[in-house]
């Protein structure tokens, strides 16, 4: 049985770092939804599990590595982990390699910094039947493990792209013959008077504190609020992507 002190437990154990994940190219998913999803996404290195977590998850763990408690509560950043951890592989994809596929609807986070912010964007673009997420510009690492788990899987759905200049990746959806919407808290279009055609469709959402950079919005075909209807000041980050996105899902459906 490993423990904390075990030299695979210890390499593991630093992928908690971003400069860690960034020069091995590996991060860490733990629960049994995450861990079950990077195994069907075939990206796992290695999974470590509890004696108690073997017997209540077989199907997970059958190549598992055993550790003890301390081992897994080091390798885990819950309160009550769940006794699984996977070792994965990044599965970022190129913007171009992305855009090969002829996606219907992206979401672009553009120096997004809360990783629980970027990993529930992550969730509800799959939710909503987007095939790409960029994380644009001075984004957080989606492989940061609030971000993981805040994505409940779907990190390992969809295409993850990573790009630093944020305005080239928007042009870039935009040569690919995708429409570019900013979603912006005070845009000139109200999204219940958006006109809805069946284009494929990329969304920009930024920042809650700063919002989209003013060289991202310039560039949309428009720039988009959601009406505020009652006496909420704003909506947040996720509620907002939400509606965005189902909004451009709902017009595809209907086109179909």
């Amino acid at each position: 049985m490993f423990t904390v002190r075990t030299p695979r437990v210890v390499a593991a154990r630093r992928l908690q770092r971003r400069r860690d994940r960034d020069e091995t190219g590996r991060f860490l998913a733990e629960g049994p939804q995450a861990v079950r999803e990077a195994l069907k996404a075939g990206v796992v290195v290695e999974v470590f599990c509890t004696d108690e977590a073997r017997a209540r998850h077989p199907e997970l763990t059958h190549d598992a590595s055993l550790v003890d408690d301390d081992a897994l509560q080091a390798l885990t950043e819950t309160v009550q982990p769940q006794g699984l951890v996977a070792v994965c592989r990044q599965r970022d994809v190129s913007l171009r390699e992305a855009l090969d596929r002829r996606p219907r609807l992206v979401a672009v986070c553009a120096d997004i910094r809360d990783p629980g912010n970027a990993g529930t964007v992550l969730r509800t673009a799959d939710a909503a039947g987007a095939t790409v997420v960029v994380f644009a510009g001075d984004s957080v690492d989606p492989y940061n493990g609030k971000a993981v788990r805040a994505s409940a899987g779907s990190l390992f759905h969809v295409d993850v792209v990573r790009v630093r200049d944020a305005v080239a990746a928007v042009a870039a959806l935009r040569e690919s013959g995708l429409q570019v919407l900013a979603a912006d808290g005070y845009g000139e279009t109200d999204l219940f008077e958006l006109p809805a055609p069946a284009r494929p469709t990329a969304w920009l959402f930024g920042s809650e504190a700063h919002g989209l950079p003013a060289a991202l919005k310039e560039l949309a075909d428009a720039r988009v609020r959601v009406p505020i209807l009652g006496g909420a000041e704003s909506l947040n980050l996720a509620a907002a992507a939400a509606v965005c996105l189902y909004s451009s899902a709902k017009a595809m459906r209907e086109s179909e």
